[in-house]
Order: C-alpha cells, then sequence, then structure tokens
C-alpha cells in the first residue's frame, strides 16, 4: 500500500464529515437570524428552506433553475469545443501565439460584466446572449490551460516518437492529447462556476426567467428571502455540477496517475 492510498480519507468519512460542517453552518446562521441580527439582512434558514419548497412544489422554480443550467452549460461545452483547439494552435505554433497573444491577454482582461450589454444588442434577449456570456467567461481559461499544458509534454517523449517517423495524429492523440486531460479537467471546475456567473449577469441585465431573473425580481420586491432563495439554489447548482466533474475526471484518469 503506497503512502498516498494509507492517508486517503474513506468516502463515508469525508461525506460525514461535509454533511456535519454544513449543519453547523447553518445552525449557526439560524442562531444568528434569530437571536443577533435582524433577518431582513441575512436571511433565515428555516424561511429559506419553507420558500425554496413552496417555489419548487408550487412554484417555477423548476423552471429557472433548469434554464439556468442550460445556459451555463451550453457555454462551458463550446468553451471547450473551440477553447482546446485554440490553445493546441498556441501551443504547435509558437510564432502564431506571439503575434496573437498582446490581443488576446488585451480582450482576457476586459471585464466580461461590460460585455453583457453589448451582447444583449448583438444577440437579443434570448437564450444566446446569456449562452455567449457564459462561453465568454471560461473560453479564455480553457485556452489558457490548454496551452500550459502542452508546454509541460515531455520534449524528449516527442521528439524520439518523430524519430520513429510516427505522424503528428498519432503524437497528438497518445501523447498531447492525453497530457492535457488534468488540465482540461482543471478548467471544467473553475468554468462551472464562471459559467453560472454569466448565465446570472446575462439573465439580470435582460430576461424573464432563470435564476439571475428570478434573484433581481426578488430584490425589486425587497424579499430577501426570496433572494437567498435564489443563491442557495445557485450555490447547490454549481455543487452539483462541481461532483458530476470530480466522478467523471475519476474515471477518466483511473489508473493513470
Amino acid at each position: 500500500m503506497t503512502a498516498a492510498s494509507s492517508t486517503e480519507i474513506p468516502v463515508r468519512t469525508k461525506v460525514t464529515a461535509q454533511l456535519v460542517l454544513g449543519l453547523a453552518l447553518i445552525a449557526i446562521w439560524e442562531v444568528a437570524a434569530t437571536w443577533l441580527v435582524d433577518p431582513f439582512w441575512i436571511g433565515k434558514p428555516s424561511a429559506i428552506a419553507e420558500r425554496l419548497w413552496d417555489v419548487f412544489v408550487h412554484g417555477d422554480m423548476l423552471t429557472h433553475t433548469g434554464i439556468t443550467l442550460f445556459h451555463s452549460v451550453v457555454g462551458l461545452l463550446l468553451s471547450l469545443l473551440i477553447g482546446v483547439p485554440v490553445g493546441i494552435l498556441f501551443a504547435a505554433n509558437r510564432s502564431v501565439a506571439d503575434t496573437i497573444e498582446p490581443y488576446f491577454l488585451g480582450v482576457y482582461s476586459l471585464p466580461r460584466v461590460a460585455l453583457a450589454p453589448l451582447f444583449i444588442l448583438w444577440f437579443g434577449i434570448g437564450s444566446v446572449s446569456k449562452i455567449m456570456m457564459a462561453f465568454s467567461m471560461v473560453v479564455f481559461i480553457v485556452i489558457l490551460n490548454t496551452h500550459e499544458g502542452l508546454r509541460g509534454v515531455d520534449r524528449d517523449l516527442v521528439d524520439m516518437l518523430r524519430t520513429m517517423r510516427a505522424s503528428r495524429l498519432y503524437i497528438l492523440r497518445k501523447v498531447l492529447l492525453p497530457s492535457i486531460v488534468p488540465w482540461i479537467f482543471a478548467s471544467l471546475r473553475v468554468g462551472i462556476g464562471l459559467a453560472l456567473v454569466g448565465a446570472v449577469i446575462g439573465e439580470l441585465l435582460g430576461a424573464n426567467r432563470g435564476l439571475g431573473w428570478y434573484v433581481e425580481y426578488a430584490a425589486g420586491r425587497v424579499d430577501i428571502i426570496g433572494v437567498f432563495a435564489g443563491l442557495v439554489v445557485l450555490a447547490m447548482l454549481g455543487m452539483t455540477l462541481n461532483e458530476i466533474v470530480k466522478t467523471v475526471e475519476g474515471r477518466v484518469t483511473a489508473g493513470r496517475y
């Protein structure tokens, strides 16, 4: 047994610790909202839970959640479809990367929130503008991580395969792509939160449904419980997507590291 496996925390223990921590934080929040701080400012877990039950069972929160999930997941997948090939191109052709780099970093440094009105003007207030907002938040991360992952490939191994007359496609399939798998999953883990942010920003600025719209609608009515209910759903959505990505990553990389 290796040192890593001997110190690995059992799944049941880890889940139990996470649940205990979560319940403790909720209990502290409930106590604070009951005796220390006016719940108008920080909400109250029991009231939020009651609201969530009502809007999921009798309201349309499930629809809002599905719409935001759709916008963020499509934007995330689109960033992978475009970002990974662009990152490979940058790594394969240094002159292209050096030429584009200052402009790329200039666009990357732009606050995507400032681009949201442009996306609404270009793509309308439908789903496309929200997907593009989510895409714009993630694609640069995917490009940079893919490029960085390829830069770390063992050059001696690539040169050896070339001396053995291996084709570029073979090297790409057997060496380069496997080497960037951890970087792609890292991009996904970071990108989930960013994609949700992008989708919500688009919904805040121009929509009539989605979790972003729901949060703004509740805030406009000075409904702090509604605001927190929307935020809790967003947090749960992000946690669930991250767990799905972790599970897929574990299966894909099993036995490789």
